[in-house]
């Protein structure tokens, strides 16, 4: 990481918009490998949160996250095993303009 990270909003949207409603077994265990893949670069300090969010319109997962630069960002979305699995989960990624974080 550079000595200026970046920070980005990532809104991972589900493959549709019941999913909550009728999620299967296979992408139960997913979304656990998922949260894993998270909570594991929330421990080496990539992630700032992340959570579901419970959007009327259907859910939605938001992740913020601390990078070098965009292409971090893209390649650690590429390697989030609900996306790997191709079964319709999409990231959209921002850039933040700036960030305020504690202390």
């Amino acid at each position: 990481m550079t000595d200026t990270p970046k920070f980005f909003v990532c809104r991972l949207l589900a493959p549709r918009p019941t999913f909550l409603q009728d999620i299967t077994a296979e992408e139960r265990a997913l979304m656990g490998a998922h949260a894993g893949y998270w909570r594991e670069a929330m421990a080496q300090g990539m992630v700032v949160i992340f959570g579901p969010v419970a959007d009327p319109a259907g859910p939605w997962g938001l992740g913020v996250l601390r990078v070098a630069d965009a292409q971090a960002v893209k390649d650690f979305a590429a390697g989030d095993p609900v996306v790997k699995a191709g079964i319709g989960f999409r990231y959209e990624i921002l850039p933040m303009v700036s960030a305020v974080l504690p202390g």
